[in-house]
């Protein structure tokens, strides 16, 4: 369990995990011990077989605020001006971001706040997202001097290469709107119905089996990064592999003789 309320977790009956940055007076940035916390959830719900679904969500205003530039600074007194810490603090980040990819089960960002920097990664990073229309978005290291590279990785994989230059380069917020547009986020809802329209996803999702969900979901990152012709080679050993498990025959049969499929997710 997360300590000292980072990580506020919910778990309902259709096997949908509610994970919810807590840290609202550092606006749930992504320090050293939110890392920690966002990595032993992500390793720890991959491997339980009762969470179907994870959505993240946040308190407070900001979504997520990037990386705790306090935190980093108070590093500068170190003997190698904090190199050693900085190295240690982008791994961890970019572990939680694969974290997320790796995991089995679907992700969803849920956005009511800003979503800046590192937190607009997190958001990148993860399978689906979902934003309030007062949701914004911005990768903003340029205005500081300090490039989103690590960033840069997650958005992009989301979004066209120029709408990608142009959040790293200028470093103006995004509305959701636009973010939507861009393919940054999957929709911008009214805030009154973004809980209600996320869960509504997450629980159609979690309805379907967990391992064909777990299946395509590691086929859709591998082949991203093949060429065509082994991309599709491999997505039709995945394609053979995952017509001989158990939830396939039955969910054909259930099909053919239109019922509903009795899934035993393997």
């Amino acid at each position: 369990m997360p300590s000292e309320n980072r990580l506020i977790l919910d778990r309902d009956d259709q096997g949908v995990l509610r994970v919810t940055l807590n840290d609202v007076s550092r606006r749930n940035a992504l320090s050293e011990a939110m890392l920690a916390d966002l990595d032993a959830l992500l390793r720890s719900a991959g491997q339980d077989a009762e969470v179907r679904v994870i959505v993240l969500a946040a308190n407070g205003p900001a979504f997520c605020a990037g990386h705790d530039l306090k935190e980093l600074t108070v590093a500068r007194a170190a003997p190698d001006r904090g190199r050693a810490y900085f190295a240690k603090i982008m791994g961890m980040c970019a572990g939680v971001m694969q974290a997320i990819v790796a995991c089995p089960k679907p992700v969803i960002a849920e956005v009511s706040g800003i979503a800046t920097a590192a937190g607009c990664q997190l958001v990148a990073s993860c399978d689906l997202a979902v934003a309030a229309e007062t949701a914004k978005f911005s990768t903003p290291g340029v205005h500081i001097g300090l490039f989103c590279s690590t960033p840069m990785v997650a958005l992009s994989r989301n979004v066209a290469p120029k709408h990608a230059m142009e959040m790293l380069l200028a470093g103006d917020m995004i509305p959701a709107a636009r973010a939507a547009e861009m393919g940054l986020v999957n929709r911008a809802v009214p805030p009154e119905a973004l809980t209600e329209t996320t869960m509504e996803l997450a629980r159609k999702i979690a309805s379907k089996s967990s391992m064909t969900l777990a299946t395509g979901k590691r086929a859709f990152y591998a082949q991203r990064e093949m060429p065509l012709a082994e991309a599709y080679e491999y997505a039709a050993a995945v394609m053979v592999e995952n017509m001989m498990a158990q939830d396939a025959e039955e969910g054909i049969s259930a099909f053919i003789q239109k019922r509903s499929p009795e899934w035993q997710d393997k």
